[in-house]
């Protein structure tokens, strides 16, 4: 096997391996700190740029009319978030609860709406684009109501009301999910030549997320190695995180299984957007939590490893 074809079939560990180095070699070399700033500001910069590419790239692979509502995204939809409610409501009420921290980053895990990514992967996996597209939308627009509208009963953010805490996350979200759709579908009635020249990279939004995902293991490393919380606690935020991990992605193909879209269902459901996760700790709740959204990154990339690995090996779809 030359590396290219080395390269192409174990993409994704390639990219978690790299981001994990790189930032383990910068954080060991007292002489790169001062880098630091203009590093943090790059990778700001370049990974939505990237994020923008992939996702134009793959909203013009799906048509509009792709992009309905399926059955399976009530019942995902009502799982997700009434999962997150009754993870919310036991902390409001108890609020000397011990293991908060792993708690909430229960809460997080859940609630985390599907990765911009999950559409890229899932065609990888032989899974409906435009369905878990759509359910991104969606979930992100249900996240965005109930983190402001439950998160400070559990965790009183001071100076964030409702509407600001849900603009936040709109703003942050939706320029990266509206504006490739719309740009995608103008050059797809606009310019039809250009269109089908795109189609023929058929795997290069995957390549780019490879990048982009370098990137988001760096942050996210970042965030687990530096994070306050004691051996004990972040230990117990990872084992959480992974037990999220399994069950969202278990129930996701559960659910999906009855409409044949378990390998759909199940990205939707399991493949989250962590560095937005990161942030809403962060924003929302405390540094500790957001190392939550730093271990599910790991998993969720992982098994999407086996998944695609698996995928390969038997030559066929896991749909």
């Amino acid at each position: 096997m030359g590396i290219i074809e080395f390269a192409k079939k174990w993409t994704l560990p390639i990219a978690m391996g790299t981001g994990i180095a790189v930032y383990l070699i910068y954080d060991s070399i007292p002489a790169l700190s001062p880098a630091g700033p203009f590093l943090e500001k790059a990778a700001d910069t370049v990974q939505p740029v990237l994020i923008f590419i992939m996702l134009f790239l793959s909203f013009c692979r799906i048509s509009p009319k792709g992009l309905r509502p399926r059955k399976w995204h009530l019942k995902m939809l009502l799982f997700q978030c009434g999962t997150f409610v009754a993870l919310a409501v036991p902390l409001a009420l108890l609020p000397d609860f011990e293991g908060r921290e792993v708690a909430e980053s229960a809460m997080l895990c859940v609630i985390c709406p599907t990765a911009t990514a999950a559409a890229v992967v899932t065609g990888k996996l032989g899974g409906d684009m435009s369905g878990v597209t759509t359910y991104t939308v969606l979930i992100n627009i249900a996240a965005g109501m109930l983190i402001p509208a439950f998160i400070p009963l559990v965790h009183p953010v001071e100076g964030i009301s409702f509407f600001t805490a849900f603009s936040m996350i709109m703003a942050r979200v939706f320029p990266l999910l509206i504006c490739p759709c719309l740009l995608a579908w103008s050059v797809r009635y606009l310019m039809p030549h250009f269109h089908r020249w795109i189609l023929r990279f058929g795997d290069l939004a995957f390549y780019i997320w490879g990048v982009s995902l370098s990137i988001a293991i760096a942050v996210t490393t970042r965030a687990i190695v530096h994070n306050p919380a004691s051996f004990l606690t972040e230990a117990g935020i990872a084992a959480v995180s992974l037990a999220c991990c399994i069950l969202q992605f278990q129930a996701g193909k559960s659910i999906g299984s009855k409409y044949n879209a378990a390998t759909t269902a199940g990205q939707a459901l399991g493949q989250k957007n962590t560095v937005l996760a990161i942030w809403i700790g962060y924003t929302f709740m405390t540094p500790v939590t957001s190392v939550a959204g730093g271990f599910y990154c790991i998993w969720h990339n992982a098994y999407n490893s086996w998944q695609l690995y698996r995928k390969g090996k038997a030559g066929g779809s896991l749909s």
